[in-house]
């Protein structure tokens, strides 16, 4: 038998090979189901999903998802550590050219938006429940994310009449506000106003327990005079 090759050229030192072209692709398909598994996972929790489902959202086969994670365990802490980081950067953004302060970190996330986002919200509020049956590989992920956001409320603390260390009125204050956005999900679909109660309830409890009285005060004050002046401006250009 005679093979007659022709025409053919090197693929592994050229610029643009499809060398360099499989391994640009190999991290687009992760990055795909990372962000697909981020979603799903906090729409319908991370037992509620299949890593077939996962891939088909993600516009891959089963098998690419399997190239790039050797568990669905190992895709659910990754996508959980990914999920964290939009919400961590949104809370410590800057606000109106000064830096976010407790009032700002407890609006964001005891809001009915937040509530209501539960596929772009945080991973923690969405699975809490379910990170316990978890491979330790999750629940490390939560562990940090946790820390993380519990760093953050320490640093924004005020003066409070509560009779605690810092660090103990920053992880209270977290573990509450974790479990008050779950709640009030848990509980909108049969009392919409209960919901909502549980939320304000947190807020307002979870506020004094930082010390938010003063500081809150003063930027509720300067978020009126901001509306105030934003009506205004629209009445002017109205007339």
């Amino acid at each position: 038998m005679v093979v007659t090759i022709f025409g053919v050229k090197s693929i592994f030192f050229e610029r643009d090979s499809p060398l360099k072209v499989t391994k640009e692709r190999a991290a687009e398909n992760r990055a795909a189901l990372v962000q697909a598994a981020a979603r799903l996972f906090r729409e319908r929790g991370i037992d509620g999903v299949g890593v077939a489902e996962i891939s088909k959202k993600a516009g891959l086969t089963h098998g690419a998802l399997y190239a790039q994670f050797p568990s669905k365990e190992a895709l659910a802490a990754e996508a959980f550590a990914a999920a964290l980081k939009p919400g961590f950067d949104r809370m410590t953004a800057d606000r109106d050219g000064r830096p976010p302060t407790l009032t700002d970190y407890l609006d964001d996330y005891l809001s009915f938006d937040h509530r209501d986002n539960l596929a772009m919200g945080c991973p923690m509020s969405a699975s809490a429940s379910e990170v316990a049956r978890q491979d330790k590989v999750v629940c490390e992920r939560f562990t940090e994310g946790f820390e993380q956001l519990v760093a953050l409320m320490e640093r924004a603390l005020g003066v409070s009449p509560a009779n605690a260390e810092n660090r103990q009125r920053a992880l209270a204050m977290m573990a509450a506000m974790i479990g008050g956005v779950a709640a009030s999900r848990a509980v909108a679909k049969a009392d919409p106003k209960l919901s909502n109660e549980i939320l304000r309830a947190v807020r307002r409890i979870v506020g004094e327990v930082g010390g938010e009285q003063a500081d809150g005060a003063q930027v509720r004050a300067a978020r009126a005079t901001r509306k105030r002046a934003r009506g205004l401006r629209a009445a002017v250009r109205a007339s």
